[in-house]
């Protein structure tokens, strides 16, 4: 898949070997966000305000991690970035004015809980370049990883870092190949009425599971959708995956009804990490990996295909 979004840098002749921030002599630089905005960055960022979790990690994973001064008030990882940064705003909304107090020279975020709609012309108007994402897809994760390196200067790092999930994705594939996917109904959430929450097939989440060996039973689905347990025992997955903890995989199980369902019969229930599998950022590689090692268990004991996995994506930027 093309990934959707695009970066045109302005008189850039080099990239630090380092991955160290770009010269000044490099900027200004000029980016396309998910708007089709051309963002224009006067200097390499060195106070960046980063909105939501996925855009915390990203920045980390290529090395911005130390130019991060601000925070929503939702993000937890990564935990050093939490401890010290301030915040700016949560689930209420987004404070311009907090941002200002901040100092930030770059404004990264996603549309998401309209922080796009409530911030990006407020800040154009008191000149903070504002960059706005989306990660729809795994594609558009490594897409964005890219461009945010090209946008704070850490080229070679978000080149880098890039370039070890995609390797690592591809690993995974190649080591599974021939194998049958296991058919799954993947619960991402639920309330205290009785509904229960599957995934998206068109989605980054979708990608994993289909790389990790696995395929959703109501793949197809063209919305997050409400699902019964009469839903998920007409599809009889091969296996049933809560994002969420344990104690949330046991409570599925007695819910009225569901024990009918062949799986919960047998036991093959299990919870797997939301932060891995339900956040677009660098560790959706790991969310691949754990998923993949849960459905096809012979691939990873020792002499199987995937037994040796590369190098994990944290380790790959500098």
């Amino acid at each position: 898949m093309a990934v959707l979004l695009a970066l045109t840098a302005l008189a850039v002749s080099a990239t630090p070997a380092n991955g160290a921030a770009a010269a000044q002599s490099e900027w200004p630089r000029v980016v396309t966000d998910a708007l089709g905005r051309a963002v224009v960055i006067p200097a390499a960022p060195r106070r960046i305000v980063a909105i939501f979790s996925s855009n915390v990690e990203m920045l980390a994973a290529i090395g911005a991690g130390p130019e991060i001064v601000a925070i929503e008030a939702w993000t937890r990882y990564p935990p050093e970035i939490v401890a010290r940064a301030g915040r700016v705003g949560g689930r209420l909304g987004f404070s311009v004015e907090a941002i200002a107090r901040m100092d930030a020279d770059l404004v990264v975020m996603t549309p998401a809980r309209q922080a796009a709609a409530g911030m990006v012309d407020p800040l154009g108007r008191i000149g903070v370049p504002a960059l706005v994402l989306t990660h729809r897809r795994l594609d558009d994760i490594l897409g964005n990883i890219r461009l945010l390196g090209r946008a704070t200067g850490h080229d070679a790092d978000g080149d880098a870092v890039a370039a070890a999930m995609a390797a690592r994705i591809d690993h995974l594939r190649r080591c599974l190949s021939g194998r049958p996917p296991v058919r799954v109904y993947l619960e991402t959430g639920s309330d205290d009425r009785g509904a229960a929450f599957t995934l998206r097939d068109d989605t980054y989440t979708g990608d994993i599971l289909r790389a990790a060996g696995g395929v959703s039973v109501f793949a197809g689905r063209d919305r997050l959708g409400r699902v019964s347990g009469e839903a998920v025992w007409q599809a009889d997955p091969d296996m049933i995956l809560v994002a969420g903890t344990p104690a949330q995989a046991q409570a599925l199980t007695t819910r009225p009804g569901w024990g009918g369902i062949n799986a919960v019969a047998r036991g093959d229930v299990a919870a797997v990490s939301r932060a891995l599998l339900l956040i677009p950022g660098p560790r959706v590689v790991d969310g691949a990996w754990m998923l993949a090692r849960l459905l096809h268990p012979a691939a990873f004991a020792a002499g199987g295909a995937c037994a040796a996995a590369p190098q994990s994506v944290e380790g790959a930027g500098g």
